[in-house]
C-alpha cells in the first residue's frame, strides 16, 4: 500500500524532472538567440599595411536570430580601447547577418562600414561589445592572444 501511495510523488517528480532537463537546452540556447556577435576577423590576413583593402578584412558580424527583423538603429559596437560604431537606421532580417569592416565603403545590404583609417581590433587581445541604444551590454565576445585571426563567438 505506501509503494501504491509513493508511486503518484514518484511521478510526478520524475516528470518535474523531465520536465526541467528538457528546458536545459533552451535555456542554454538562449545565449545565441536574439540579436548577438557571430564572427569575429580580428586580425586581416597578410600583413597590415593601413590600406583600406587591409582594413575591410577587419570585420565583425552580428547575426539576428529571431523571426522578425529588428530595427538596429542606435546600437553601438565597442571595442576595449572605447572605440565605437554606432548604427544609423539600418534593419537586420529574420535570420540574416550584418557585417561591420573597419574601413571605408558604401553601406549596402548586410554590409555596414565603420569609416575608420585605422585598425579597431588588436590581434593580441581585445573585446567586442554590442550595446543596445540603451547603453545595456546585449553581447560581447573576447579573445586573449593572437591566433588565427579570427574567433567564433557563439
Amino acid at each position: 500500500m505506501r509503494i501504491r501511495t509513493a508511486a503518484p510523488a514518484v511521478l510526478t517528480a520524475t516528470a518535474l524532472a523531465a520536465a526541467l532537463l528538457a528546458a536545459s537546452p533552451a535555456s542554454a540556447a538562449s545565449h545565441q538567440g536574439g540579436l548577438h556577435l557571430g564572427h569575429i576577423q580580428y586580425d586581416s590576413p597578410g600583413r597590415d599595411t593601413r590600406s583600406n583593402a587591409s582594413l575591410n578584412a577587419e570585420w565583425v558580424n552580428i547575426h539576428n536570430n529571431t523571426r522578425s527583423p529588428i530595427q538596429l538603429k542606435g546600437y553601438k559596437l565597442k571595442d576595449n580601447t572605447g572605440y565605437t560604431y554606432t548604427f544609423g537606421s539600418y534593419k537586420i532580417g529574420a535570420g540574416k547577418t550584418v557585417k561591420v569592416r573597419t574601413g571605408k565603403g558604401a553601406d549596402a545590404s548586410g554590409v555596414r562600414y565603420w569609416g575608420r583609417s585605422g585598425y579597431v581590433w588588436n590581434n593580441t587581445g581585445d573585446k567586442a561589445r554590442l550595446l543596445k541604444p540603451s547603453g545595456a551590454l546585449k553581447d560581447s565576445c573576447s579573445w586573449s592572444r593572437a591566433g588565427s585571426g579570427h574567433v567564433s563567438c557563439h
